[in-house]
């Protein structure tokens, strides 16, 4: 019995002893699931008698109380090891700080990773044929993305208390008379100008010649077009308008042949005050002037805020296509209507790749060598001072392609419009002339829209 007391006393102030981290740990590898089983494999309990209780060697590898070895953070999360261990609490801290490194890249990158999610798909090149994805196209294509400027007023409509400072006839300071060059929009913006330094200047405007055009050859006159006593009453109130040249003028062919009679060196987009200072003197001089060349001639930013009013009534309400000319243009939209019905819109593409938009860029483009040289040929023979030799031309192109100041190809168009989100199916109608290298060059887009037509009209010039 003394020794049996003696042996208790020992086991129990060996328990004593150990410190609170350690029972702790014994504890937790005691619940723990991977701990390996410290009993005997037989059903003996403390036995050391028999087979089953036979006492191992001490040689042998000890499978109890042995771990499945894990970094110390991870331990300390799954509860195998005591947190408050010096070795766990600064791995547990490292742990924390690259979770949140990583959550910190991962909000930083998840735009970048959603914008390239959705960024525009790309196409496939098989030969001239472009093989793109298929995808739903948005209804916010064909919605009007300024719905909200319906409600403003017209900048064109004259104000109620505006009042005529129109000098009578006897007073007019001369007048002008100009050409209209290039196609029909630049006609148009050129008519606009001339009415609106007729105000500047305060002079009387001829009526414009439309000029022939290098490309069209169209020989189409000014009221082949507008109704012309449309055009000067609703302007009767702003500028003088007279039909003709007037008859005392004996010089008319002088008008644009005779250096007396022509105002020429006028700067590009020109202000207000350049008409006033240097054109107006030699008109109140030599009572009518031509001024030639007239594209581009007058600015937008350094004009009067009314001068541009007038500009916009011009184009907007004076320019009045002839009746016969509205009909048609009525049943060309009706039948464009009619044909794609209201569930599926259509576009009117203007592609401005004809032949003489191409020369007149002077870029170069994808073709044989034939047709390079018949378009040197061609440069060579309008624009001779441009061309000169044609070796600076080169790199000029190249310069002008990369700063985006040439005409895109049909197909480069096809790509943007498919980018933008425009399907397959979207009903296109070409509305510009001939295009440069024929069904050749029209491929790549037709390909991309098969619903396609093209067409030329002589009145859209």
């Amino acid at each position: 019995m003394a020794e049996l007391r003696h042996a208790t006393a020992a086991a129990a102030a060996t328990h004593a002893s150990s410190s609170p981290a350690k029972r702790d740990a014994e504890s937790v590898s005691a619940s723990s699931p991977l701990v390996a089983s410290s009993s005997p494999r037989g059903g003996g309990g403390g036995g050391g008698d028999g087979k089953d209780g036979a006492p191992r060697s001490s040689s042998a590898p000890h499978l109890h109380h042995q771990r499945y070895r894990l970094p110390s953070p991870v331990r300390s999360l799954l509860a195998l090891e005591d947190p408050r261990s010096p070795s766990a609490s600064a791995s547990y801290r490292i742990l924390v700080a690259v979770v949140a490194c990583l959550v910190v890249a991962a909000l930083v990158s998840a735009p970048s990773v959603w914008s390239r999610l959705n960024a525009p798909y790309l196409c496939r090149k098989d030969g001239i044929r472009l093989h793109c994805p298929r995808v739903n196209e948005r209804d916010s294509l064909w919605e009007n993305p300024h719905a909200a400027a319906a409600s403003w007023k017209p900048c064109a409509e004259r104000r109620s208390d505006e009042i005529s400072d129109l000098a009578p006839e006897n007073e007019t300071s001369g007048y002008i008379f100009i050409h209209a060059e290039g196609g029909l929009n630049q006609q148009r913006i050129a008519i606009c100008n001339a009415v609106a330094i007729a105000k500047i200047m305060s002079a009387t405007l001829i009526l414009p010649v439309l000029k022939q055009d290098q490309i069209w050859k169209d020989q189409t006159k000014f009221e082949d077009i507008f109704d012309v006593d449309y055009f000067i009453n609703s302007l009767k109130d702003d500028v003088r308008i007279i039909r003709d040249i007037p008859e005392w003028f004996t010089e008319k062919d002088e008008l644009f042949t005779s250096i007396k009679r022509t105002v020429k060196n006028i700067p590009k987009y020109a202000s207000a005050q350049f008409y006033i200072d240097n054109v107006l003197p030699r008109i109140k001089e030599k009572k009518i002037m031509s001024i030639k060349p007239f594209v581009d001639r007058l600015g937008y930013d350094n004009v009067p805020t009314e001068i541009n009013r007038l500009r916009c009534r011009v184009n907007y309400h004076a320019l009045k296509f002839l009746p016969e000319i509205e009909e048609m243009a009525d049943k060309l939209a009706t039948r464009m209507r009619n044909r794609t019905g209201n569930v599926n819109p259509y576009m009117a593409l203007h592609l401005r790749f004809e032949k003489g938009m191409v020369g007149l860029s002077f870029c170069d483009f994808a073709g044989t060598r034939e047709e390079k040289a018949m378009m040197a040929d061609y440069r060579q023979k309008q624009w001779p001072r441009r061309y000169k030799n044609g070796s600076h031309l080169w790199p000029l192109a190249l310069e002008k392609r990369k700063e985006g100041r040439c005409p895109l190809e049909p197909g480069e168009i096809g790509i943007i419009l498919r980018a933008m989100g425009y399907t397959k199916e979207t009903q296109i109608y070409v509305a510009s002339g001939q295009v440069y290298g024929g069904s050749n060059r029209m491929a790549p887009l037709r390909n991309m829209f098969p619903n396609l037509v093209g067409a030329s009209f002589s009145f859209c010039r």
